[in-house]
């Protein structure tokens, strides 16, 4: 296979009010990432974690009152994006909370548009005045295309990262009602499980892959509570009725035959709520399909 992956780790909880998904990335580790993609034959660095700000020292009421901590760390996860690219490797960045994707997606984007792949129960598409909770981590997707903060907008370089029409939301089953009318505005491809409960998990991934098709690259943000809570139970914000295990693994498959991977994240995963950890098991499988891994 003999791609090079570049491993990154992002400690932060700061984008949600539920503590514990800053054990992600060492919950990942402990699954196995680094030997399964090395035993797939591809060339794997351990950047280690980014430089998170404590939250124990930050105010106390969280939300919003987090905004700058956020910039600065999603920032700085935007400075290993960009190393990784120079060095030619595949990004893939272990959350945290999803917040670290406008980190993420601004340093896959800097070179070149590419299309965004963003699994997720939620739609991570309000902003600071529609949001009924003021965390960040609603936020992030709404914030790339250019709407909500300025601040958050302008993590990396100043202005929008992608354009709605470069985004295919899959897996959606939760909404505010505010941000369902801020979603249906931009003509953003959503696919809900409503589609892949209808149509099949094969069909829709491909219709995914065809409104991706004019990216050269494509970016993964894999929110591991896309998957049903009784799959993957460590996530701090589950939704019933997500993808099962095999729905989750061919929509990457396919992904992976049909379009170039160039980064990925894997987010939310809370161990504190896992079993065993076995939603970070799932996700080093997850990743491992998305990279390439096939069944025969």
């Amino acid at each position: 296979m003999n791609k090079a992956v570049n491993i990154v780790g992002v400690p932060m909880d700061l984008g949600q009010s539920r503590r514990g998904v800053d054990m992600g990335p060492s919950a990942v580790r402990y699954a196995g990432l680094d030997d399964h993609l090395r035993q797939m034959g591809c060339r794997v660095r351990d950047c280690g974690n980014v430089e998170i700000p404590v939250r124990d020292e930050l105010p106390a009421e969280g939300g919003l009152a987090y905004l700058p901590a956020v910039v600065e760390a999603c920032t700085t996860v935007y400075g290993a994006g960009l190393e990784a690219f120079s060095e030619g490797a595949i990004p893939v960045f272990l959350g945290g909370d999803h917040s670290i994707a406008l980190g993420t997606v601004a340093a896959a984007t800097e070179a070149q548009p590419v299309g965004v792949l963003w699994i997720d129960a939620h739609g991570d598409f309000n902003t600071p005045s529609t949001s009924p909770t003021g965390n960040l981590h609603g936020m992030p997707l709404a914030a790339l295309i250019g709407q909500g903060s300025p601040t958050l907008v302008d993590i990396g370089r100043p202005g929008p990262k992608i354009s709605a029409r470069d985004v295919v939301l899959l897996g959606l089953r939760s909404l505010d009602p505010e941000e369902r009318a801020l979603l249906r505005a931009t003509g953003m491809t959503v696919l809900t499980m409503r589609e892949i409960d209808e149509k099949g998990i094969g069909k829709v991934a491909k219709q995914a892959i065809q409104s991706l098709s004019g990216s050269p690259k494509i970016h993964i943000s894999l929110d591991m509570d896309s998957l049903d809570p009784s799959e993957a139970p460590g996530v701090g914000t589950p939704v019933p009725g997500g993808l099962t295990y095999r729905e989750a693994h061919v929509l990457m498959e396919l992904i992976a035959a049909s379009a170039t991977v160039g980064s990925m994240d894997v987010v939310e995963i809370n161990p504190i709520l896992d079993h065993r950890n076995r939603t970070a098991k799932i996700a080093v499988e997850l990743v491992a399909s998305a990279l390439g891994q096939t069944i025969f």
